[in-house]
């Protein structure tokens, strides 16, 4: 199964389309097409390490390797990316273990 994620990153105007495969319902990888020169850098390194185990992602007794990654590739940038909450979505879509919902973070200055 495919799913399709576009993220746009907010303040910083980067924008970032994923497309998660998995031919088998656990492992899954990434083609990432994205504006931004640090995603870009995250896209080569999922990408130099292969498919990522959806089960073994979501599992409470181990770290996400997406998630590991994306902290050792993003640094230096915005902690609070959006793009690696959306690459994991996109994961767990793709493997069949959520349903396609999007999801929303609205903000606001009061």
């Amino acid at each position: 199964m495919n799913a399709q994620v576009d993220i746009d990153a907010g303040v910083c105007g980067f924008h970032t389309s994923a497309v998660a495969k998995s031919e088998d319902g656990q492992s899954v990888c990434y083609e990432i097409t994205t504006d931004c020169e640090k995603i870009r850098n995250l896209a080569q390194a999922l990408s130099d390490v292969g498919s990522i185990d959806a089960y073994q992602e979501i599992s409470p007794a181990s770290e996400s390797r997406l998630l590991a990654i994306s902290r050792q590739t993003l640094s230096g940038c915005c902690s609070g990316c959006a793009v690696p909450v959306g690459l994991f979505k996109a994961m767990q879509v793709a493997a069949g273990l959520a349903l396609p919902k999007d999801i929303e973070i609205r903000l606001s200055k009061e």
